[in-house]
């Protein structure tokens, strides 16, 4: 492994700290990586460490492929003006026409800064935002709709439409109950609902969102909390299901057109826990960090399913024991050209995690310190 060896400090930060006076605010620091790459069409990788829920430490980590620095509290640097920096509890991230969306849950924004400078460009204001997916020059955001509040009368949730250019919010839609992750299949979206905030009582949906008229037409039954939903090259999604944390485990569905059907339905149900995924080519990497309230303690595991034949082809991406430092695993993504996969570990969740690069074949290449849990990642692409 690629061990981190020197950290810098830039003066520059020192006249970011003064244009705050009434609070302190941590410079950005740099670790060097020294895994630089050129000629793969990717400049770096964003990391969206998502912070303590209540403690407004939602943080931004930016690697640079033509430097080899990490740099940690990458916001704050470029934006020494904004005052609460990101907010309360990071969700998700995403690049989209060279601005970068940033869901910022608790503090019910999205923050859209440059994607090459970093620079805060603007804000949507989404009532308990969890997701932002992109669609032919929109963005798309699940949202509780209601408080960050357990509540079995909570209100069924909703996807916001903003129009890139503008900014603003030019459609809503209401779906289930607690909408998570979504994604887009010839012009219908499938949005996982969770029901999360009426537990026992959990959703088990998926809705489905005609594009043109921006409305719901169906939904289809699939299992109860589901969160992650991820499409293949075969257009089919797969959706996780995190069950209740006791009798009911977390699975994992395929839902895909059989031969004379017109609809998407479940297909195929494959018996393994998931917390989180990537797919590349044919491959499905997968984690889970299965908690369960009886015995109060998380199983994890680790794997990747072919796509194609819906097979467990392995149950452990990671070749060389590093999985034995990783605490909570949290976060994953595939670099889109080398096929390199990262990790991310939260730890206890109350101080700084870490980020693995692990190479094709499962060994790691580097590990760097992150902010408090570290969580979501994208990669920017060079221009």
């Amino acid at each position: 492994m690629k061990r981190i060896f020197l950290k810098i400090f830039l003066p520059l930060l020192m006249v970011a700290t003064s244009c705050r006076d009434d609070e302190l605010v941590v410079p950005t620091e740099f670790d060097i990586v020294g895994d630089e790459q050129f000629g793969t069409g990717v400049r770096g990788l964003y990391l969206l460490n998502e912070g303590n829920m209540g403690s407004n430490k939602c943080t931004l980590d930016y690697y640079d492929y033509h430097t080899g620095l990490y740099a940690r509290n990458f916001y704050s640097e470029r934006n020494p003006q904004v005052i609460k920096e990101l907010g309360d509890v990071g969700n998700d991230i995403g690049i989209y026409g060279g601005k970068m969306y940033v869901v910022v849950n608790c503090s019910h924004k999205v923050e859209v800064l440059d994607a090459y400078s970093g620079v805060r460009i603007g804000q949507v204001d989404i009532p308990n935002c969890r997701y932002v997916r992109f669609h032919r020059g929109k963005a798309y955001v699940s949202a509780y709709v209601g408080p960050v509040l357990i509540d079995p009368e909570a209100p069924r949730g909703a996807v916001f439409e903003v129009d890139t250019a503008t900014l603003e919010i030019t459609r809503k839609v209401t779906v289930g109950y607690q909408p998570e992750e979504m994604e887009v299949i010839d012009d219908y979206m499938y949005v996982a609902n969770s029901g999360g905030y009426r537990a026992p009582d959990y959703d088990r949906t998926v809705s489905v969102i005609q594009m043109v008229d921006f409305k719901q037409v169906r939904q289809i039954d699939v299992d109860i909390n589901l969160h992650r939903v991820k499409r293949d090259a075969y257009k089919q999604l797969w959706v996780s299901s995190r069950g209740d944390y006791g009798e009911r485990p977390s699975r994992l569905y395929v839902l895909g057109k059989r031969a004379g059907y017109n609809e998407m339905q479940v297909i195929d149900t494959i018996d393994v826990a998931c917390s989180n995924m990537a797919i590349k080519g044919d491959s499905l990497f997968f984690y889970a960090t299965e908690w369960n309230n009886y015995t109060q303690r998380n199983t994890v595991s680790y794997g990747i399913i072919d796509v194609r034949t819906h097979e467990v082809i392995s149950t452990n991406f990671i070749s060389d024991g590093t999985e034995q430092q990783i605490t909570i695993p949290y976060g994953i993504a595939v670099h889109p050209v080398t096929g390199d996969i990262f990790v991310t570990d939260a730890k206890n969740y109350v101080s700084s995690g870490t980020l693995y690069c692990f190479d094709r074949q499962g060994r790691c290449k580097w590990s760097v310190r992150t902010g408090d849990i570290p969580a979501h990642m994208t990669f920017l692409m060079e221009r």
